[in-house]
């Protein structure tokens, strides 16, 4: 055997390094949502891998705000948040036409009230 050959094969019970690429498939999905300049509510942009909420919060200023359009972000892990299911959309934006209440249509309003 030849005397470099040896030192060129990992021992068995190390492990070869990891690469980033490897390491930065494990790291979470966050969602990015942004206030803009003229907006009072935040709006989702998209979503990315970070490490945690500063990285993501770093990265989210870098890649969804690059003309200094936004005044805050919010980065919230894509594991946190709980989604109603299309399919279920019947059920739960069922019109309220069996509430005769919610409809003005069987009050009596005197003449003087032209606009309510």
């Amino acid at each position: 055997m030849p005397r470099n050959a040896q030192h060129a094969r990992p021992h068995p019970t190390q492990q070869p390094p990891k690469s980033k690429d490897v390491e930065k498939q494990h790291w979470p999905l966050w969602e990015i949502f942004i206030r803009s300049r003229q907006g009072l509510s935040h709006r989702h942009v998209g979503s990315l891998h970070a490490a945690d909420a500063e990285m993501a919060i770093e990265n989210a200023r870098d890649v969804y705000t690059r003309r200094q359009e936004g005044v805050s972000i919010w980065a919230v892990p894509a594991s946190e948040i709980t989604a109603s299911s299309p399919d279920e959309k019947d059920v739960l934006f069922d019109p309220a036409d069996d509430k005769v209440y919610r409809h003005p249509t069987f009050y009596d309003l005197p003449d003087e009230v032209k606009n309510m």
